[in-house]
């Protein structure tokens, strides 16, 4: 069975660790991370190894890179030594936004496989989206081992490294636009007078039938959305609303400048 690390072990690190757990079980996954009480706390949680980063540099299969991107100069400082060390196949996964696959080669000193993923946060409850593209190096069979370890996370999707970053402003920093418009929406209903733990279920519910209903059906949105207006009524008289407000034009700033800001991550 592949052994797999994890270099950081915060949020989105300790997520894809517990979906690899339902993988490849919890004694093939090391965790590593600065703050030891943490980890040893998330180790208790899930019977993961607790390790150093040398050992998962040295042992581990595939190694995640689970730092922020402003970090993974430091890290490398500390783990290419060890990396030149090396004497069997390895696969480094990076999950740090902006920063491209020619300079995580760079920054290990060394042609080695690597995978670039970009995971969202619902892969935390099974139902995340990863975007993942991967280097001349990677094999198949690399490939296919990391798409199994990954495959309780969510759906995966490969995607040319070109276009991983837009992507991934919609993926990855989508959930917490969506977040706010759930919570607009039961501020709304609240509003209105409905108890606020009702507001907040019937808003997620229709959040994730709507969801559902648009993957399941294959139709565009906006036919969708024309099936839920009806002639002179509430519905539409809300949609004037939120185009009033500039909804979609926000919404599309909101992706726009996220990207802007991954980019300039990855230039740190």
């Amino acid at each position: 069975m592949k052994k797999i690390g994890f270099l950081g072990c915060g949020n989105m690190g300790g997520a894809l660790a517990k979906a690899a757990i339902k993988s490849v079980g919890a004694e093939n996954i090391f965790v590593f991370d600065v703050d030891t009480a943490k980890v040893r706390l998330f180790a208790e949680e899930t019977d993961v190894n607790v390790s150093d980063a040398e050992y998962i540099v040295l042992n581990c299969d595939y190694i995640f890179l689970g730092v922020k991107p402003q970090m993974l100069k430091t890290l490398f400082e500390k783990i290419a030594p060890v990396i030149e060390e090396r004497t069997t196949d390895f696969t480094l996964v990076s999950m740090a936004a902006g920063v491209s696959m020619e300079s995580i080669g760079e920054m290990a000193q060394v042609d080695c496989p690597i995978i670039r993923i970009m995971p969202n946060m619902p892969v935390s409850v099974g139902e995340g989206m990863i975007l993942y593209t991967a280097n001349e190096f990677v094999s198949k069979e690399e490939l296919d081992g990391f798409c199994n370890a990954m495959k309780f996370a969510g759906i995966l999707d490969r995607i040319d490294e070109d276009k991983i970053d837009a992507a991934s402003c919609v993926s990855g920093c989508g959930p917490a636009f969506v977040f706010m418009f759930c919570e607009a929406l039961a501020d709304g209903a609240v509003e209105c007078g409905l108890p606020r733990d009702k507001a907040l279920l019937y808003a997620a519910q229709t959040l994730s039938g709507s969801a559902q209903m648009l993957m399941q059906t294959g139709e565009h949105p906006g036919k969708l959305k024309d099936a839920v207006c009806s002639p002179a009524g509430s519905t539409i008289e809300g949609v004037k609303a939120l185009e009033e407000g500039a909804f979609r034009a926000s919404a599309m700033n909101a992706v726009k400048s996220a990207y802007k800001r991954t980019l300039e991550l990855g230039k740190k």
